[in-house]
């Protein structure tokens, strides 16, 4: 079956990187309003198979369309520039053309986005691809994958397989047919896709996982830093890679933004955890922590009843050598740590292996330019998160390689030709 779906994207890729752009951009623009004619349908599954609540389901099933209507828009943006001959006999010139079968492997958190973050830029650039929902999630996936076709792209070029990792990837990854393998998940994932796919030379754009930072300065505004902090924690139930970590604050407000914390957390509404296994390791965190000396300020208790519910939960007291704050935690739970002026900040945000994201609430516009020069984090979030499909979104450190949104995730699927002319 890989195999069939490997030769199947191949051909694929031999059409549609010789339709010429603006027949691509016809086609992916019909099947970004064919998905807009699906929309509750597709945002029901999302619901039904996530348990996210509808707003969220709604952000997340609209990304899909923005995201192939944003590269259409951005490949017409990219220049092929003219290199200057210093004898002025040559003419060279950059050509950029379709890199390749593409193949992506998505996360569960967030179906349709993660959709729309591989196959935006793989179809406006001209690549074909293969995409590997999770198997938790993926009825949205594969429905929306299933009307490309019906938009008008091509056989082949839209491609879909379902499985557990072990089943699929490893015929998929030691193909040499794959010219990208693109991931949304873990580190040790990312890892080991890497490794498995050393068979050949190919490239790699990999979202890996994250132990986001937050420093609240005392000039912050309180009670504003709290409700945005709190509002992105508890996000998708927690689990967000981008979500807060571990949330310094410095200790001449600690006790004041506690409780400001502790007002915003009770007005927020979650759904459920992905599954038992995830909200167990979730309440193990929490228990460990509070083994080692943190305090709940509220939650901290699974939700009896159906589904895999977990109440929102704030940490006090933590310190850095406790497993919550040196392991991602995918749920709804944040440690709240303090500094004080004798502390170098910027060392203890950078105290991680993860660099995906960070956030800095201040005043002071050189205490943020110095934040955000000097966390090593791929996003750096000064006063407020901000996150967007023409914003480059990815990872340093152990948080991966390349990027997601922006010209430069396209970038990811187009290869650099030079051609030179004697004249």
């Amino acid at each position: 079956q890989i195999e069939a779906v490997l030769a199947a994207a191949e051909r694929g890729f031999a059409i549609w990187s010789r339709t010429s752009p603006a027949e691509r951009r016809r086609a992916i623009l019909r099947y970004a309003d064919l998905l807009e004619s699906h929309r509750e349908r597709l945002i029901e599954l999302l619901i039904a198979e996530t348990g996210k609540p509808r707003d969220n389901a709604e952000y997340d099933f609209g990304m899909l369309p923005t995201c192939l209507r944003y590269f259409v828009e951005e490949f017409d943006r990219l220049d092929q520039p003219v290199i200057q001959d210093p004898d002025g006999q040559f003419l060279h010139y950059v050509q950029r053309q379709p890199l390749g079968v593409a193949v992506g492997m998505l996360a569960w958190n967030f179906p349709l986005l993660n959709v729309g973050y591989k196959l935006g830029p793989a179809l406006a650039a001209g690549c074909s691809v293969i995409l590997k929902p999770s198997h938790e999630t993926p009825l949205a996936s594969l429905e929306a994958l299933a009307l490309a076709g019906e938009a008008g792209i091509p056989p082949g070029v839209v491609n879909a397989i379902t499985g557990t990792d072990h089943e699929v990837l490893r015929p998929l990854l030691e193909s040499r047919i794959p010219a990208l393998v693109t991931m949304i998940g873990s580190t040790r994932g990312g890892i080991q896709v890497m490794k498995t796919a050393a068979t050949s030379v190919k490239r790699f754009s990999l979202e890996l996982g994250g132990n986001a930072p937050v420093l609240v300065y005392p000039d912050a505004d309180i009670e504003d830093a709290a409700r945005k902090i709190v509002n992105l924690k508890f996000a998708n139930c927690g689990q967000v890679c981008v979500s807060p970590n571990r949330c310094f604050v410095h200790a001449s407000i600690y006790e004041a933004f506690v409780e400001a914390a502790r007002a915003a957390a009770a007005d927020v509404v979650v759904g459920p955890l992905v599954s038992a296994k995830a909200r167990a390791s979730v309440l193990a965190l929490v228990e460990s922590a509070v083994a080692d000396g943190a305090a709940i300020v509220c939650g901290g208790r699974a939700v009896p009843g159906k589904g895999f519910f977990m109440e929102p939960t704030l940490l006090r007291d933590v310190s850095t050598d406790m497993r919550v704050a040196r392991e991602e935690i995918f749920g709804p739970v944040l440690p709240i740590l303090s500094f004080s002026d004798s502390d170098d900040e910027i060392a203890l945000a950078n105290d991680t292996d993860a660099g995906l994201a960070a956030y800095v609430f201040t005043k002071d516009l050189s205490r943020a330019l110095r934040a955000g020069r000097d966390i090593q984090a791929g996003s750096v979030c000064i006063n407020e998160p901000h996150y967007a499909v023409h914003l480059p979104h990815g990872g340093l450190k152990q948080s991966g390689m390349g990027k997601d949104c922006s010209r430069y995730s396209l970038e990811e699927y187009l290869t650099l030709k030079r051609v030179s002319i004697r004249l």
